[in-house]
């Protein structure tokens, strides 16, 4: 039985190093091979979950059995037991925020159609201001067009209508 856990520890402590050394190019390697089968729902399934809780079932299973006078089924069931709520913590403490926060940050400029921003720099009848819109965790200026023709005094709450050649034409927004 030390001969798994030792085994387990070992792969547990080669992947990590592979990890850390090739992870980059792995990971343009394998880029979209699994797209097919969706993960989505089942993100437990994560190669830092599985594989942490391998090398924690071998350590825990080698300390178990060298310090301990425990019989091998009770140590095999603590190990087991410890690298269930090893790779629980893990999936909840670390896969799962980081995968929350894959959120980019880029946005095109279509994507403000519908969007309530203000008139920072007032827009006149037949030329253009900027306005200031939130989106996503921050906020992006634009320059900006009355859609009607109207003048847009600074701080006037807008909406966007449209987007041509980058400037947005944008009307008064009535609560």
């Amino acid at each position: 039985m030390l001969d798994l856990y030792w085994g387990c520890l070992s792969v547990g402590i080669i992947f990590a190093v592979v990890s850390l050394i090739f992870g980059d190019m792995l990971s343009d390697i394998f880029d979209g091979i699994f797209d097919a089968i969706s993960f989505d729902s089942a993100d437990f399934i994560h190669p830092m979950v599985i594989v942490g809780g391998i090398t924690v079932f071998g350590g825990c299973g080698i300390l178990l059995s060298q310090y301990t006078s425990l019989t091998p089924s009770l140590v095999a069931l603590f190990s087991l037991f410890n690298a269930f709520i090893i790779s629980a913590v893990v999936h909840f403490a670390y896969v799962r925020p980081m995968k929350n926060s894959e959120n980019s940050i880029g946005f095109s400029v279509q994507d403000l159609v519908g969007r309530i921003g203000e008139v920072v720099i007032p827009v006149p009848e037949n030329g253009c201001g900027e306005v200031l819109i939130r989106i996503g965790a921050g906020n992006t200026n634009q320059i900006a067009a009355s859609l009607d023709g109207k003048v847009l005094s600074m701080g006037t709450r807008i909406v966007v209508a449209e987007v041509k050649d980058h400037v947005l034409y944008v009307f008064p927004y009535e609560e």
